[in-house]
C-alpha cells in the first residue's frame, strides 16, 4: 500500500506549479496517535504532501518516465500547527527543472493563512546506479492520479488541457501477466 498525503489536486499546471488540497480528519492514525491527547497532522506528514505534489508536478515534465524522489528538504518552517477539521491548501513551484533533478518551493495555507513553508530538491535515480525498477506501477499511478481528479484540472504551459499521459494509457491497457 502507498501513502498518499493529497486529497485532490485543484489547479495543475504544466512545468510551473501544481495546488491540492488535504483535508485533514480526526479518524487518520496519524493525527490521533502522534501526540495522545493534542490532535494534530504531524509536520513530516505536510512535507510528504507537499513532496507528492511537488513530484507529480515534476513527472510529468517527464511524461512520468523518470524515477524522481525527494532528495533534500533544504529549509521548512512551520508557522502554525494543522488540526483535526482544517483543509491545508497545498502550492508546488518548480523554481529549477534540470535532467537530474528539480528545485521545487511549497506552501501550505490554513483558513488564508501561511502555515508551512518548504524547499525541497528532487533527484532523479540513474539507471547506473540505481537499477531500472520501477517506484510505481504505472497503472497504479494512473488510477491514483485520476482519484486526486488531475486530469480534471490539468494544463499544458499554454493553458490548454492536458491529454493522459500515452506511458500512462499504455500500461492500463497491457493486460497483466
Amino acid at each position: 500500500m502507498r501513502w498518499f498525503w493529497i486529497d485532490r489536486f485543484t489547479y495543475f499546471k504544466s512545468r510551473e506549479r501544481a495546488e491540492a488540497i488535504k483535508n485533514i480528519s480526526l479518524t487518520e492514525e496519524p493525527v490521533d496517535e502522534y501526540l495522545p491527547a493534542h490532535p494534530v497532522f504531524p509536520n513530516t506528514l505536510i512535507i510528504e504532501g507537499l513532496a507528492q505534489t511537488g513530484g507529480i508536478l515534476v513527472s510529468e515534465c517527464f511524461d512520468f518516465q523518470q524515477r524522481i524522489v525527494l532528495a533534500k528538504v533544504g529549509k521548512a518552517k512551520f508557522h502554525q500547527p494543522a488540526r483535526p477539521g482544517d483543509t491545508l491548501h497545498y502550492t508546488a513551484t518548480i523554481d529549477d527543472l534540470q535532467n537530474d533533478g528539480a528545485v521545487i518551493t511549497g506552501t501550505s495555507y490554513c483558513e488564508g493563512k501561511l502555515q508551512a513553508e518548504v524547499q525541497m530538491l528532487f533527484a532523479f535515480l540513474d539507471e547506473e546506479r540505481f537499477g531500472t525498477g520501477q517506484l510505481f506501477n504505472p497503472a497504479n499511478l494512473l488510477t491514483m492520479l485520476r482519484l486526486m481528479r488531475l486530469w480534471e484540472v490539468a494544463q499544458d504551459a499554454d493553458g490548454n488541457p492536458l491529454p493522459v499521459s500515452k506511458n500512462l494509457l499504455d500500461d492500463e491497457s497491457t493486460p497483466a501477466t
